[in-house]
This record gives C-alpha cells, sequence and structure tokens, in this order.
C-alpha cells in the first residue's frame, strides 16, 4: 500500500471528523456526518491495522475513532466516580433497605448462641461429648487465646479474611435457597455459643468476650449482613409484588451483588481488627473499645449515607439506563 497516497485522499475525511469532534453542540446533519465520518475513518483504521506497518499513522486513527465513539455513544463517567458513588450511595443504601432484616438475623443468631452456650456450660453430658477433661482444660487455658497470635497479624488477618469472605460469599451464592443462608447461620451460632459455654463452664467467660468483642462487633454484623441479603433475594423469588420474579430476581441480585462487593472491604476491616487488635497487648477495655468503634462507624454510614439515599429513591441497583426497559405488569 501507497501510505502517502492514501493519507492524501483520506486527509480530508480525518479532519472534518476532528473539526465536528471539537464541537460543542451538534446540528442533526452535522450528527449524521460525524456517524458517517466515523464509520469511513474506522474502515480507514482496519485498512492500515492489515496492510500499513505506520504506527504513528495507525495511533493517530485509533485515538480518532475512540474520540468519535464515545461521542456517538456518550461518555461514561470517569471511573473514581463511579466507585465514590458505589461507596456513598449503592452500597450504603442496599444494606440499609434490608436493615430490619438484618436485625432479625442478629437477634435470631444471639438467641441460638445463648441458647447453646448455657446447655454447653450447665450439662455435663455435653462437655464430655466435646472431648476428655485435659483436652478442654488445654482449650480453655490455652488454645482459645493462642489462636489469636500462632501466626503473625498480617497472615493472620488474611487469613480470617479470607474464610469470613467465604461464608458470605455461600449466603450471597445459595441466598435463593433460602435454607442454605440458615444453614450457616446456625451452624456459626452454634460454634460461637458452643465455644462461649466451655470457657464459661470452667469460669472463663471474661476471656472469651475479651478475644471475641473486639473483631466479633464488626465481624459478625458482616456475616449477618450477608445472610439477610441472601434471604432478602429468596423473598423476592417467594413473593415478587407487582413484578414477575424474573424482574424481582434481578433487581434484588444486582443489589445484593453490591452487599457482596462492599462486604469485600468491611471484612477485610474485620480481619484487620482480629489480627492486629484481638491479640494485642493492650487492657480489654482498650480492645474491646476499638472493635465497637469501628463498629459504630460502620453503623453510622450505613445510617447516614444509606438513609440519605434512600430518601433520594436509590435502591443499590443500577442505574435505570444501565437496568434496560422493563414490561409493565399488572399490580
Amino acid at each position: 500500500m501507497d501510505v502517502d497516497a492514501f493519507v492524501q485522499v483520506h486527509e480530508p475525511t480525518w479532519q472534518r471528523l476532528e473539526r465536528l469532534l471539537r464541537q460543542g453542540r451538534l446540528r442533526g446533519e452535522d450528527a449524521d456526518e460525524l456517524l458517517r465520518l466515523y464509520q469511513r475513518t474506522a474502515t480507514h483504521l482496519s485498512v492500515l491495522q492489515a496492510s500499513s506497518p505506520d504506527p504513528v499513522l495507525v495511533s493517530r486513527l485509533s485515538r480518532l475513532v475512540a474520540r468519535a465513539r464515545s461521542r456517538i455513544g456518550g461518555v461514561r463517567e470517569p471511573a473514581w466516580r463511579e466507585v465514590a458513588r458505589f461507596l456513598l450511595v449503592s452500597f450504603p443504601v442496599a444494606v440499609y433497605r434490608i436493615r430490619w432484616v438484618v436485625v432479625g438475623v442478629a437477634a435470631a443468631f444471639l438467641v441460638m448462641a445463648t441458647a447453646v452456650a448455657v446447655w454447653t456450660a450447665t450439662d455435663p453430658a455435653v462437655l464430655a461429648s466435646m472431648g476428655g477433661e485435659q483436652d478442654l482444660r488445654q482449650y480453655v487455658e490455652r488454645d482459645f487465646v493462642d489462636y489469636y497470635s500462632q501466626n503473625t497479624a498480617a497472615s493472620f488477618a488474611g487469613q480470617v479474611w479470607s474464610n469470613n469472605a467465604r461464608i458470605a460469599a455461600l449466603c450471597v451464592a445459595f441466598g435463593i435457597t433460602g435454607v442454605f443462608v440458615v444453614y450457616i447461620v446456625a451452624a456459626n451460632a452454634v460454634g460461637v455459643g458452643q465455644a462461649a459455654g466451655l470457657l464459661f463452664a470452667y469460669d472463663r467467660g471474661d476471656v472469651f468476650f475479651a478475644f471475641i468483642l473486639p473483631h466479633g462487633f464488626l465481624e459478625l454484623t458482616a456475616v449477618f449482613v450477608a445472610a439477610a441479603a441472601g434471604l432478602a433475594l429468596f423473598w423476592a423469588w417467594v413473593a415478587p409484588g407487582a413484578r414477575t420474579r424474573a424482574d424481582a430476581l434481578a433487581a434484588e441480585g444486582r443489589a445484593l451483588f453490591t452487599i457482596a462487593l462492599g462486604l469485600v472491604g468491611v471484612l477485610a476491616v474485620s480481619g484487620v481488627v482480629e489480627g492486629f487488635v484481638t491479640p494485642a497487648p493492650w487492657p480489654t477495655p482498650v480492645r474491646v473499645g476499638v472493635g465497637f468503634l469501628v463498629f459504630a462507624a460502620f453503623c453510622a454510614y450505613v445510617g447516614v449515607l444509606g438513609r440519605r439515599a434512600a430518601a433520594l429513591g436509590e435502591t443499590g441497583d443500577l442505574r435505570a439506563g444501565d437496568v434496560g426497559d422493563v414490561a409493565p405488569v399488572r399490580g
């Protein structure tokens, strides 16, 4: 290909396209011309990429075509605005919408964990089923506390984060079943209740709270949010309301995905607290206070930003323009 001849023939087209791109508002005929010139220039670029070794010309036309494509299709918001919207609107309002489900899940968890703890602490048969006397004393006097410091703080924080993220992901992935979410919450409640009951049985209940509360405030809240989101998806399938089941599941599923992404950050913070604060050689009130402040900050974040976004009609779903059209249904 004679590149110089190719440029000489098509240069007016490219220059005209550049002039149109520099204009502000385009009239109807100018917009039509922009579309035609974009298509021609894209064809020119394709020809050059296939047969010309001139990287400068290819780079120039690539930028020109990209600018024209953005002008025709509309320019999306910068990535930092999308991130800011997620942090300040989408995630907090998605959690705020299911706040009462979160409270219900937390209440059920605490009732179940307390019942298991009392049963474990007061029934010798239950204690005996958990191991021999020597093994149980080893756990309450050393293993329970050593668990939080057996690895480096950074390594332990990473392990905790990945494990809790897995639990949250399971609640999200299998939320539509309803049953699996209940199983996850119940299994965790039984585990916490057994540990509490075992330590209380040996008069070490203070140790249990000293090493559970610093990270447990936020960690368990994140699990409750994940479980509540899964149950909300299940309920959208059971009772879609005026929407079709497909539309209800799609809307709740998108909001659920928003919550899942947000919980990655929440659980990362929880992992840092468990790795660095829980085993720290600080007075117990200080460690518990740090954990409570982190938890309170999360509640304020969801309460203030989520309530504000909900008042503006936000739901944690995609923008209406990104969702697409929905067929009307009779209520």
